[in-house]
């Protein structure tokens, strides 16, 4: 049982289980969230780094402190609805149609909270306290579905405390810096086809998805970041905001990979590759990107104000390659992605109904790092076009309620998946469905 033949296709088994985990982290980890603001929300986050009177410019640009008044502190609540339905089909190894359904609705539906405190130090100086989440994503496949090979659950959570401060040169220019704690939580789940492995191998009683295993990946981390930023002013009416947040480093070391594997596939393991596809831990360094942002408000009269805001992302430096050492006899992995840099532009408006009501407007455009020639079940992300609305009521000069809501119209991303050593040769071709709408509400208070 233990020949040549057996330990050469076990070993390419193995290899490619190990570049299964390392692409699944590195393309979750390639979804950005910049769902911190009820109020940004409504006018497509133009002005995120220079408009006033929001307190989420302490986590995008905290220099923009200047325009906060006063002592206070503000809560955010959003709720992504993510729809992601495949229609498609695969082949095993032998060309033989895969078994399994669609996977069902991959989507769900999250909250992302976000918040804020801000406080004036003397006449010139802010300091400023946030809690947001600006990396996050999660698919979750109905078991048994005909893509089990490339994924079944991907969950990434990315959660920041940043401390920020800044001074006021004087009224037109400010600078200001801040330090973020980031704690990073991954979850990944995939079926290993030992079946065709050992079909493969001439072992008897075995066929390509005969023998289906699992590996469970699990992992956590807090590592350190910053972002620095300006706000110059050129008059009263007119702020421009410009801000850097840095890459952030993950370096997970004891992390838990955890293979379920069938008891009849588990015995001719033990013999041909002891010490192989058992649960273990591992280590891995995933970093989060960075990021610049320019971003302008002009207010063009007392009812009137215009917001625009451009982001670049660097996803191609974060993800240029990502290795995963494991603790057993498992072969390590380096993998290269073909992640690009990403720009988000938005432009949107606020008007000033009344007294207490401000009625907001925005649209964006938000490229995606993924391509078609690397784009995977895991995150079937497409470029998506935002049509937002807002509007904001104050009741009273010390409380504030934001709401916003925005629609994402998308196309319907293609996925083709060839046949590699990690998903042991079965191909999976097909289209997604991808949907999007995020609804959110704020409340603000000045003491």
């Amino acid at each position: 049982m233990q020949t040549a033949s057996t330990i050469a296709r076990l070993t390419l088994l193995a290899v490619g289980v190990a570049g299964a985990l390392a692409a699944a982290d590195a393309n979750a980890a390639a979804f950005q969230l910049k769902e911190n603001s009820a109020k940004g929300l409504g006018r497509a986050f133009a002005g995120s780094g220079s408009a006033e009177g929001d307190a989420s410019i302490i986590a995008v640009n905290p220099a923009g402190m200047r325009q906060l008044d006063g002592t206070l502190v503000q809560g955010d609540l959003s709720a992504i609805s993510f729809k992601a339905e495949f229609k498609g089909s695969g082949r095993k190894p032998t060309g033989a149609a895969q078994t399994g359904g669609d996977g069902g609705d991959a989507g769900m539906i999250a909250p992302v909270p976000a918040a804020y405190f801000h406080m004036p130090i003397g006449e010139k100086a802010h300091f400023g306290v946030s809690l947001t989440a600006p990396f996050g994503f999660k698919t979750q496949y109905d078991n048994g579905w005909v893509g089990r090979y490339s994924g079944l659950k991907t969950d990434l959570k990315a959660i920041d405390l940043g401390f920020a401060a800044s001074y006021d040169v004087n009224p037109y220019v400010s600078f200001g810096a801040s330090v973020f704690v980031e704690h990073l939580t991954i979850e990944l789940s995939n079926n290993i086809d030992f079946g065709t492995a050992l079909a493969q191998s001439r072992v008897p009683g075995f066929a390509p998805g005969s023998a289906d295993g699992k590996l469970t990946v699990e992992g956590d981390n807090n590592a350190v970041g910053w972002t620095v930023g300006g706000l110059f002013s050129p008059d009263e009416n007119t702020h421009i905001g410009i801000s850097y947040r840095s890459k952030v480093e993950h370096k997970i070391t004891g992390g838990d990979a955890t293979f379920n594997v069938p008891s009849n596939a588990a015995a001719v393991l033990a013999v041909a590759q002891p010490g192989r596809f058992v649960s273990t831990s591992g280590k891995a360094t995933v970093t989060m990107p960075a990021s610049a942002t320019l971003s302008v408000t002009h207010k063009v009269n007392d009812r009137w104000t215009v917001m625009g805001d451009v982001t670049r992302t660097a996803w191609s430096t974060a993800f240029d390659s990502v290795t995963i050492d494991y603790a057993s006899a498992q072969p390590d992995s380096v993998l290269d992605f073909g992640y690009r840099d990403t720009t988000f532009v938005s432009l949107g408006a606020d008007f000033k109904l009344s007294d207490t009501v401000t009625l907001r407007g925005g649209v964006a455009l938000d490229q995606t790092p993924t391509t078609d020639a690397h784009r995977d079940v895991r995150v079937p992300d497409t470029s998506r076009k935002w049509l937002s609305l807002g509007v904001g009521w104050t009741p009273s000069e010390n409380t504030e309620y934001n709401f916003g809501y925005t629609h994402l119209f998308t196309s319907d991303p293609n996925v083709n998946i060839p046949a590699t050593t990690s998903n042991q040769g079965n191909t999976l071709s097909g289209k997604y469905k991808v949907r999007g709408d995020v609804l959110a509400a704020s409340f603000q208070y000045k003491f």
